[in-house]
């Protein structure tokens, strides 16, 4: 949608910043930064295998594979969307990035993270004392009737019996 003439200056240049297309591009130059750890010349490179796992996460394809055949059945461009000369197969993207920390990914999560914050686009998100909202997701990690510890959650069920369990949030 095209902004009105009425549009504030701040409003347009809000759009111009923080479009998809923009991110997008911020996110591949951060992790363009990021040394590839292989050595020689890859087929594919660390910026592409990243992008890839971005597209995967950000598109909602609910597994590696499902990812790849749903990218190489269909001629779709993900170059156009997110700029990927290379789609990194299942195989090839955890070869490539399961030898990294998950640290190296912070810069990019700043860089867009700083420019909403300049933008004011997380304003309406601030509570208690300026901080943000956030909603988390969590998972079960672990779940015995037998094995437990101090740490584990505790849930009796109406006939008596105990449930123990561990659960993670992603951060």
């Amino acid at each position: 949608m095209k902004p009105s003439k009425d549009a504030p200056s701040s409003e347009i240049r809000l759009r111009k910043h923080l479009n998809a297309d923009a991110l997008v591009r911020a996110v591949r130059r951060e992790f363009e930064k990021i040394p590839d750890p292989r050595k020689g010349r890859p087929q594919i490179s660390f910026a592409d295998a990243a992008m890839s796992a971005f597209a995967m996460f950000s598109l909602k394809d609910p597994s590696l594979p499902a990812f790849e055949k749903r990218w190489s059945a269909r001629d779709h461009n993900l170059h156009a969307l997110y700029h990927i000369e290379k789609v990194a197969s299942d195989s090839t993207m955890r070869e490539i990035l399961d030898e990294v920390s998950p640290y190296v990914f912070r810069p990019a999560f700043r860089e867009i993270f700083s420019r909403l914050q300049r933008a004011k686009a997380l304003a309406q998100m601030t509570l208690l004392d300026g901080r943000y909202i956030l909603a988390l997701d969590g998972t079960g990690c672990f779940s015995s009737e037998n094995v437990f510890s101090d740490a584990c959650l505790r849930k009796t069920s109406r006939t008596g019996k105990t449930t123990y369990s561990l659960q993670i949030t992603g951060r």
